[in-house]
């Protein structure tokens, strides 16, 4: 009887030794699929990141020929605001006070002046008429191409900013950004919920991530709903400016 309560509970111990490998097994092959997905996202994130290179790469190409292009408009202005300039030069044979054709005599008892130069003091007008909108035409394009510089100057500064920010991040961090960012692109909204199945995190830690990012003053909006739920998105504004793809392109440069 002794023996069969020593072999009973030696294969006792034997199933659950089989049952704990059993899930370890488990685990093991978990862990294995949960590696596979982040290498394949992995692979997905750097395609996106040489696209936005290759993408920046042309938007560079066109602020340079746009930066030439504004040099030439520059100085073609500086010509035609010259006096010289042969458009309004008082001695263009369309407008020469001797054409015999655009003047005639006024009449003695209107003005006192001479019949031959009766023809003077209407051509004066008519060329300075002619002088004030080739100047304001001028002006006004200088100014737009100016101001089209300072825009895209600004628009340097912005990502700039951005890249600096987000340089501040950890992996971590950055993944749980970016994680809101694609949940909301896909289903319209993110929480903690969401997350911590999409991330396999406890919704504690995702408190702790969000809470550290918006300390970083990242951009992140929190709504409470029906005083229980708490849906999380990115600011309208950070969407507008730059994608979540050229975000994470600005970080790694």
């Amino acid at each position: 009887m002794e023996k069969e309560e020593q072999l009973k509970e030696a294969f006792q111990k034997i199933k659950q030794d089989i049952n704990y490998l059993k899930k370890e097994n488990d685990l093991f092959r978990d862990a294995l699929i949960e590696t596979h997905e982040k290498i394949s996202e992995t692979r997905g994130l750097v395609k996106q990141l040489t696209e936005v290179n290759s993408n920046l790469l042309k938007i560079l190409e066109e602020l340079k020929q746009n930066k030439e292009i504004y040099e030439t408009n520059k100085q073609l202005s500086l010509i035609d605001l010259n006096p010289t300039h042969p458009h309004i030069n008082p001695t263009h044979p369309h407008i020469n006070p001797t054409h015999p054709t655009e003047i005639n005599p006024l009449k003695d008892q209107i003005l006192n002046i001479s019949i031959g130069n009766g023809g003077v003091p209407t051509d004066r007008q008519t060329n300075q008429q002619t002088d004030k909108p080739l100047n304001k035409g001028s002006y006004n394009n200088e100014n737009s191409i100016e101001n089209a510089y300072k825009i895209l100057d600004s628009l340097d500064g912005l990502k700039k900013e951005i890249r600096l920010k987000f340089k501040k991040l950890t992996d971590q961090e950055l993944l749980i950004f970016s994680t809101i960012y694609q949940l909301e692109e896909e289903q319209g909204f993110a929480d903690y919920k969401s997350l911590s199945n999409k991330l396999n995190l406890t919704e504690s830690s995702i408190r702790d991530y969000v809470g550290k990012l918006i300390k970083k003053e990242v951009p992140i909006e929190k709504i409470k709903l029906n005083n229980k739920i708490i849906q999380l998105s990115i600011s309208k504004n950070l969407k507008k400016i730059a994608s979540l793809q050229t975000i994470l392109h600005l970080r790694e440069i």
